[in-house]
């Protein structure tokens, strides 16, 4: 009985420090969400608190009318961008600041040097590393590469580049390894330990199918959830051939794949069909709290952000949300 009355008084002097220390710490962390997303055509980026009531979107215009591979870093308070108008990594910071203000544009805060690639697709960062996938074209030789650079507080230096054998789009970092899809296919890649590799052509650890995909684009993985989402844009001139696709239990279904293999239909829900206005789905992002799934979708309505729920079965689904986004090229979530 005493060892009960000593443990409870612990417990309550314990849950009272914490509640003293995050009423009076203004370090504290804050909850947060936020939705932004690039345009091809706009020369805008927008950003969206989820956690507001209000929920409304902001617009701002930036230096770069063709953007690619959006992403949003809260401390920071700025968003990472590779332009394809400008052929550099580029960042646009005081985007709180400017909705206090009421202001819709953005200064450059920072970039990389113009011209270290071409054709940018996406982008992938964790921490200071921001890696970018180049897609051929004339302008790069028709070069595939993944260029990887480390921000600094002057800008963005490049590291390492890799030339790849395949067509790139979609790439994501899970720690120390690096997705990415392989385009015109319904392949996708991974690079173990990508950042221990060497500068020059890198090849993939392991390469599998996915049954069922025509052609993959947005890519995204979470940890937490071990859930792997991928975007299918099928033909590219087709508004109605677009999906989903969602593999659960992602670690487990990857390794028992062989190389070469195929992720079978068995391990996948689907969301495609006429209702779902899936088209040219080129991004995804994935909110692990609340579920919901963020679709970049190019080709409809000249440009839309469509919101799902996390499908539990394979079915033809109507988003829950849809939002007209000019030339949307890409959409980020952060959580935390």
């Amino acid at each position: 009985m005493k060892n009960l009355f000593i443990t409870s008084v612990f417990l309550v002097l314990l849950f009272t420090s914490c509640d003293n220390n995050d009423s009076n710490d203004n370090n504290s962390v804050k909850a947060e969400s936020t939705l932004v997303t690039s345009s091809n055509t706009s020369g805008k980026i927008t950003y969206m608190d989820l956690l507001s009531t209000t929920s409304t979107v902001k617009s701002f215009t930036i230096a770069s009318l063709d953007a690619e591979g959006i992403s949003y870093n809260s401390e920071s308070d700025a968003v990472i961008v590779a332009s394809r108008s400008n052929n550099k990594l580029e960042t646009y910071s005081g985007i709180k600041s400017a909705i206090k203000a009421g202001t819709d544009n953005l200064t450059l805060s920072l970039s990389s040097l113009t011209g270290e690639f071409t054709n940018a697709r996406e982008t992938a960062v964790s921490g200071d590393i921001v890696v970018v996938a180049q897609d051929q074209l004339a302008s790069n030789g028709m070069v595939n590469k993944l260029f990887v650079y480390k921000k600094s507080p002057t800008g963005f230096a490049l590291q390492k580049t890799f030339t790849t054998d395949f067509k790139l789009w979609g790439i994501h970092i899970n720690g120390n390894d690096l997705y990415a899809v392989v385009d015109l296919t319904g392949d996708i890649v991974l690079f173990k330990n990508f950042m221990s590799n060497v500068s020059g052509t890198i090849a993939a650890t392991k390469r599998v199918t996915i049954a069922g995909l025509v052609r993959t684009h947005g890519i995204t993985y979470s940890a937490s959830d071990d859930v792997m989402i991928l975007t299918d844009v099928a033909s590219a001139s087709s508004g109605t051939d677009g999906g989903l696709v969602v593999i659960k239990n992602f670690s487990s279904v990857f390794n028992s794949t062989a190389a070469a293999g195929t992720i079978a239909l068995t391990n996948q829900i689907r969301v495609y069909g006429s209702n779902s206005l899936l088209g040219n789905p080129v991004d995804v992002a994935y909110d692990n709290v609340t579920k919901k799934i963020y679709v970049a979708e190019r080709l409809n309505a000249g440009g839309e952000v469509l919101t799902y729920s996390f499908p539990t079965t394979s079915g033809d689904f109507a988003p829950v949300n849809v939002r007209a986004e000019a030339g949307v090229t890409s959409v980020f979530v952060l959580r935390k």
